[in-house]
Order: C-alpha cells, then structure tokens, then sequence
C-alpha cells in the first residue's frame, strides 16, 4: 500500500542540509521503488531549490536504473530466449519511458513488409536478398560510419528512428526480423565486428556447424563465405577459434551491447554511465 502523505512528506525533506537527516530520506524513499517515481517527478516540476532538484533527478535515476538491472537480472535467469526483450531493456538505461510497444511494432512493420514479398521455396540466398531489399532499400537502414562512436548506435530505439546503427544494433534488427519469419539467422560474435549467420538447421555437422554463408548487417546485408572469416581473423592475428564461426547466446549479444557502451562513454568521458553499465555487465558474467 503506498503512503501518499508520507512520500510527499519526505520528498519535503530533500533539501535538508542535515546530511543524516538526508540520508535516511534518501533510503524510505528507494525503498518504494517504482512508486515514488511520479510523485518526485511532480516535486521537481515545482522545486525552486537547486539541491532539491538534484536530489529528486538523482533519485529518480537511482530507482529507473535499479528497475532496468532488476529486469536484466529477471531476463538472465529467465533463459535469456528473448534477444529483442534483452535488447529493450539495454535501451531502457537511457531512455527509461521508452515505449517498448512502439518499437516492437516498427519491427513489426519491416517484417510484414518482408513477409508481403516473400516466395516461400525461396533459396536461403533469395531470402536474404529480400530482407536486404526491405530492410536497406526501401526502409533505408544503414551503417552509421561517420559518427560511429555514437551511443545512440546501440539503442534500437534510436536506430529505428534515425535509420543508422552500428554493427550489433543493426545485426539484432536484421536477425529478430529473421527468425519472426522462421529464417534461421543468428548472431555470431567476431572480435571487433558483429556479423551474422544463416544456419542450414537440417545439415549441423561438427566442423561447419550447419552455417551456410555469413551476412554483414552494418554493409547492407553483404553475403560472405568462410574463408573470408579466416582472413579476417589472420589480419588480426588470432587463431580460429570455433567460436568466431558459429552463433553466440542472446546473453553474448547483450553483453557486446554494454561493452560498446562503455567504449562510448569512455570516449564521451561519461564516467558515471561506464560505472552503471558496468554494473549491468557484471549481472551477465
């Protein structure tokens, strides 16, 4: 039961210089949650104090971020099967009245617009074509090159609205959209890049684990065989690893969204939001 004259009695108390006395409103306050949420933002439309306003804005942050860790937690221990839902929970740190369903159907939109088009004894090849006709040609997706430290790449929202992303945003668009359609293309985590793969789920064998070709979503859907792979990885240095070849867990897709975060922020010099999504990283280790 929530105490309305008791949360807006303490809310009251914000702006006391007693740092005792503040803390211990700090404290109730968090411990309502979700809750408090409202009536803080209210208080701060109305607070001529500075402090005050601080107060409030960090409060509500403190209580957004907790509910957004919470979720990821949920999601992680739940099986993590949802890479969209992982996805939407990430957007969440920033943006936190992010209205989910908007964005499910904006995806919802490209995959009908897929689905009108599609011939269903299409070759693997013809299906991958026509998403790339869709998704980059008609709804104009693209890979944001020359702002592509932006943070704004890896929120979906963001990506839906600007039709720019980065390798991992636009991959989860692309694969989400996929597997809706029953394609079966997934995720597969190269060092320094992102690409995708399209599975022959009736042929796995132990050394080509059923990959027929990879795709690059941040290069308008370009279709590259394994070879190319193992050159990307000579280029580097590193061994082939199996690993490099075959679809990662949501959970791996979720963690490189928060590591190319913290390299945003870094940049930005954004040290409390690398703080925060670090934390949100070690929920997944």
């Amino acid at each position: 039961m929530i105490n309305e004259a008791e949360i807006k009695s303490l809310i009251r108390l914000l702006d006391d210089p007693d740092r005792e006395i503040y803390s211990h409103v700090h404290d109730k306050l968090i411990s309502y949650g979700p809750a408090a949420i409202q009536y803080l933002e209210n208080a701060w439309e109305q607070a001529f104090d500075t402090i005050q306003q601080d107060r409030i804005a960090n409060l509500v942050h403190e209580i957004q971020f907790g509910i957004v860790k919470n979720e990821l937690e949920l999601w992680q221990q739940s099986g993590a099967f949802d890479l969209l839902r992982g996805a939407l929970i990430i957007n969440k740190y920033q943006y936190p009245d992010l209205d989910e369903q908007k964005v499910i159907n904006q995806i919802e939109e490209i995959k009908r617009d897929i689905w009108m088009q599609m011939m269903f004894e299409g070759s693997p090849s013809d299906q991958v074509k026509l998403i790339n006709h869709v998704l980059y040609n008609l709804h104009g997706f693209s890979g944001n090159t020359t702002n592509h430290q932006d943070p704004q790449n890896s929120y979906l929202s963001q990506v839906l609205e600007s039709k720019k992303g980065n390798q991992i945003s636009l991959a989860i668009i692309y694969s989400v959209i996929a597997q809706k359609l029953d394609i079966p293309i997934y995720g597969v985590n190269l060092p320094q890049h992102f690409i995708l793969a399209y599975l022959d789920e009736s042929a796995k064998s132990e050394f080509e684990s059923g990959v027929l070709f990879y795709i690059n979503a941040f290069n308008k859907g370009y279709i590259f065989g394994r070879r190319d792979v193992d050159m990307f990885l000579k280029q580097l240095n590193l061994n082939a690893d199996k690993h490099f070849y075959e679809p990662c867990s949501n959970t791996d897709i979720v963690r490189r969204i928060l590591r190319n975060l913290i390299s945003s922020y870094e940049q930005l010099g954004s040290m409390e939001k690398v703080q925060e999504l670090n934390e949100l990283l070690a929920v997944l280790q």
